[in-house]
């Protein structure tokens, strides 16, 4: 594939293994971020557009066919002229920007990839796409990505077989290696932490029994209960977002239960039930946190509290959240002060209590040097055979990153991004318009490519 070239879109944790998959494929990658001052450069064999610079010759530096350039997405012109040079284009920026990407390669009818999942903004262009000719290949990372090659795979097997899918529970983590959870929340983040605050807010609705059943943002911690995949894993999971209209996309009409959802480690959904209750998630703009004041006064401020002293903290912590019994109070109130939110400490002030909690996280919730990351993915599937008969069937990914090479999630997100890069290509992958992994014939040779990275899921029958 030496003649092919490649625009792609961001410069962040997973883009790494996807230039190198494509790299190593003598695929010549343009790589761009593009929100900021658009400082256009020129550029010919490979180019990797960045909003800043130098994160771009980062991502570049010691990989062949790479170049960085800097872009801005929003400047249509600039935009236009680098997809023009380019076979596909790769968005890895963030999803609100994939629309005005998408648009850009329907006027120069360039093929797309990107890993996110597919927004009614998106979903609006299927006709201009198909119109235009063109392929753009979504939700093909991990969740969304594998998870859907392997919940696609068992179903399709079963109804070929005449049975049916009567429950189908999908929960999925991207953590720290238990060693390296040492902290109260048991997390550690990748990347910025704001994205993962806001998920918690966000309401669930999901089949349960037959039942649609709807968990408002706020209480979402509150039905969080422990989930049992190895027992050597203490984890506790939760739905995340709508499942529900994975009946109609993985096409199980029959299913009672149908969850999607999130796992974390045990102690995990009590701390932040507790931040969400003292008001430290809210997004309301606070002048007070516009200034770099002490932490202790800026917890006093957002929770109402007398005064700014540790005992008054603690009594007004008490009267605004419950705790299930005094050893979760003792674990939760020592997380509170490991923060920094009792203390002395100056606050990097961001404008509202979520914003400036996520930049104390940031900072203190790092991985060390040395230390790794782990997803888990398991799908359970109740099933009822044709003949009657019942059987729980998984298939689960249990994944580490490399202390030394890429973690986890940037590999499992990365590698599938570029193998789908390389099939549209190629033409392995030639179906025009919005797509998603949802058939055998855009599945199969995905999960077959995969193998050979070693990434699969692993299928077991429980009963």
């Amino acid at each position: 594939m030496s003649d092919k070239k490649v625009l792609l879109l961001g410069a962040g944790f997973v883009t790494l293994p996807t230039v190198q998959v494509l790299s190593d494929s003598d695929i010549k990658v343009t790589v761009g971020e593009s929100i900021g001052d658009p400082v256009l450069q020129n550029s010919d064999a490979s180019d990797i557009a960045c909003r800043t610079i130098e994160n771009a010759k980062k991502l570049c530096k010691d990989i062949k066919n790479a170049h960085p350039i800097s872009l801005d997405v929003t400047d249509s012109k600039s935009l236009d002229i680098e997809v023009e040079k380019v076979d596909i284009v790769v968005s890895l920026i963030p999803y609100d920007f994939h629309a005005t990407v998408i648009k850009a390669a329907i006027r120069a009818k360039k093929n797309v990839v990107t890993t996110s999942y597919v927004s009614p903004a998106m979903l609006e262009l299927e006709k201009d796409a198909q119109e235009a000719g063109i392929t753009v290949m979504n939700e093909i990372g991990l969740d969304p990505g594998i998870d859907h090659l392997y919940a696609v795979k068992t179903i399709n097997e079963v109804h070929k077989a005449g049975g049916k899918i009567t429950s189908f529970i999908s929960m999925c983590g991207g953590l720290p290696a238990p060693e390296a959870s040492d902290n109260p929340l048991g997390y550690k983040f990748s990347w910025s932490p704001k994205g993962v605050l806001l998920a918690l807010r966000n309401p669930a609705k999901y089949y349960k029994d037959g039942r649609v059943e709807e968990i408002p943002g706020p209480e979402l911690m509150g039905i969080a209960k422990p989930y049992f995949i190895y027992p050597g894993f203490a984890f506790v999971g939760y739905p995340n977002r709508d499942s529900t209209p994975y009946r109609e996309r993985y096409n199980i009409p029959e299913a009672q239960t149908i969850i999607r959802g999130t796992l974390r480690f045990q102690g995990f959904p009590e701390f932040v039930r507790v931040l969400v209750d003292l008001g430290f998630l809210s997004q309301e703009k606070k002048e007070f946190l516009e200034k770099p004041i002490r932490w202790k006064e800026a917890t006093q401020r957002i929770i109402n509290a007398i005064s700014d002293s540790e005992s008054e903290l603690a009594l007004s912590v008490n009267s605004k959240t419950q705790f299930a019994n005094n050893e979760d109070k003792v674990r939760i109130m020592t997380g509170l002060r490991w923060i920094g939110l009792f203390s002395d400490e100056k606050i990097i002030p961001r404008g509202t209590p979520l914003d400036t909690l996520c930049a104390t996280l940031e900072s203190k919730m790092q991985y060390s040097s040395g230390e790794r990351d782990l997803v888990m993915l398991q799908h359970k599937f109740e099933i009822e055979h044709k003949d009657g008969s019942k059987e729980t069937r998984t298939s689960t990914l249990c994944d580490y990153g490399d202390p030394n090479g890429y973690s986890s999630m940037a590999r499992l997100v990365g590698v599938p991004c570029a193998i789908a890069v390389k099939f549209v290509l190629d033409g392995t992958i030639s179906e025009k318009g919005i797509l998603a992994p949802m058939s055998p014939k855009i599945n199969d040779p995905l999960m077959a490519e995969l193998k050979k990275y070693g990434i699969e899921m692993k299928e077991a029958t429980l009963a």
